[in-house]
């Protein structure tokens, strides 16, 4: 896999720019702005680019403190979520990197006030830990609550390449009338990828964000295929729910876009992906072909469905696609 998306199976990167995070506070961001934090990939270094501040680096870098305290940055998660792994990647800060950080969360259903922010109330997630230059931080939370916002201390200052929140996301369902068509695989109701056979090209964790593919690498492709079979990707439905329509989307793929695709869908509540292998699984769009670049819409083709819990896309013989949508009504 050459693929740089590193997020485990089966969380999302609550924080990420791509799904809405926002970088809204920093106490101080002197030689590089708290927006890089979100952004993708790991940063990269430009060895003679400099700005009237000093050295240009991707990712939030503070000055050098010369009194008591630390510094942080407070993000707002594009998706409401329970956080399980936090990283924080302090790639190419080498001799500027922090020595230690700690992690805090809240949980706000108003709009964050900026003017009153010492007045929250945070909780720690991530007690103060030591941090390796130049590394992916990686650190498992064990909190089971659902966070809107985290802070990033960072003890006492310098630079953080990128900061990853990853978890489950909690939509608030309360607000989906009965009856209602829902994409149940979309990231932001709580879809994740589980599985698939191959994403050497590029992350399976694409086909379903939010929004259009902005280019090919924005999809989810796999290698080209030397040998018997075809590819497949699995997906967790963020909520069961019956499937009643389904757009497959082929959107910059043209000389290796898949030659057809069919899906299946089965009932498998809490099954990890192991269990899923010997699930009874069921035939819900059959094998059709596909054109490149095209927005696919299939619903009278759909074979009814109740209660799918997980989608199994399948491509022939392997290819990109840039978007899955599994509309259907919740269970």
């Amino acid at each position: 896999m050459t693929t740089a998306d590193s997020t485990p199976a089966g969380l999302v990167d609550l924080a990420s720019a791509r799904v809405g995070g926002i970088a809204v506070l920093a106490n101080d961001e002197f030689f590089a702005e708290k927006e890089n934090l979100l952004k993708p990939g790991r940063g990269i270094f430009v060895p003679d680019k400099y700005t009237d501040r000093g050295k240009w680096m991707d990712g939030w870098e503070t000055r050098r403190r010369r009194t008591p305290g630390n510094d942080w940055c407070i993000i707002q998660l594009g998706l409401r979520g329970i956080i399980h792994k936090i990283d924080i990647d302090t790639n190419h800060f080498l001799g500027n990197h922090p020595p230690f950080a700690s992690v805090d969360a809240l949980s706000m259903s108003e709009q964050l006030d900026v003017s009153a922010v010492e007045k929250l109330s945070w909780s720690s997630i991530l007690e103060k830990s030591a941090l390796n230059p130049g590394s992916q931080n990686l650190f498992a939370i064990t909190n089971d609550e659902t966070w809107t916002h985290v802070r990033l201390n960072i003890f006492p200052d310098g630079g953080v390449a990128r900061l990853r929140v990853y978890g489950v996301v909690v939509p608030d369902w309360s607000k989906l009338k009965p009856g209602e068509l829902v994409d149940l695989a979309a990231v932001e109701n709580g879809g994740v990828a589980l599985a698939c056979s191959d994403m050497f090209f590029s992350s399976m964790n694409n086909l379903i964000m939010p929004g259009r593919a902005e280019n090919m690498g924005d999809g989810w492709e796999t290698k080209r295929r030397r040998g018997p079979g075809h590819d497949w990707i699995i997906l967790k439905l963020g909520r069961a729910g019956a499937i009643r329509k389904v757009e497959v989307d082929t959107n910059h793929f043209k000389g290796n876009y898949p030659d057809m695709c069919s899906i299946e869908g089965c009932a498998g509540p809490g099954a990890s992906t192991d269990q899923l292998a010997s699930v009874r699984w069921s035939e819900i769009l059959p094998k059709t072909k596909l054109q490149a670049d095209t927005r696919h819409f299939f619903e009278r083709e759909l074979s009814s469905t109740d209660n799918s819990t997980h989608i199994r896309l399948n491509i022939y013989p392997d290819g990109g696609v840039s978007r899955l949508r599994v509309w259907g009504t919740s269970a």
